[in-house]
């Protein structure tokens, strides 16, 4: 089993960059694909992009492909997705989530373990 715990969320603006990261426990994150997904008010939850166990497989959404940019490392338990051009459309609750079959596409259904969430917030 993991936990996870995400940070680096906040108000930003149109154009502007964050970094989230991603700190899991439990000596089975590197053997874990990752994801991260995000939630509007009012709307299901979507998937942003995933990254397998090694970080050599990666999967976005169209949204926000060439944007955001999921990395991983494993020596510190952590992944990271990296925001640049960031649209008041992106504003949502991000959240991480593992796997541990490997999995990195886009059900959410597939991930068992999920962070809390971060608030992301664009203005424009």
């Amino acid at each position: 089993q993991v936990q996870l715990v995400e940070s680096g969320g906040g108000l930003v603006q149109a154009g502007d960059s964050l970094r989230l990261s991603c700190a899991a426990s439990g000596r089975t994150f590197s053997s874990y694909a990752m994801g991260w997904f995000r939630q509007a008010p009012g709307k299901e939850r979507e998937f942003v992009t995933a990254i397998d166990w090694s970080g050599g497989r990666l999967n976005y959404a169209d949204s926000v492909k060439g944007r955001f940019t999921i990395s991983r490392d494993n020596a510190k338990n952590t992944v990271y997705l990296q925001m640049n051009s960031l649209k008041p459309e992106d504003t949502a609750v991000y959240y991480c989530a593992a796997n541990p079959s490997d999995y990195y596409g886009s059900n959410p259904a597939m991930f068992p373990y999920w962070g809390q969430g971060t608030q992301v917030t664009v203005s424009s």
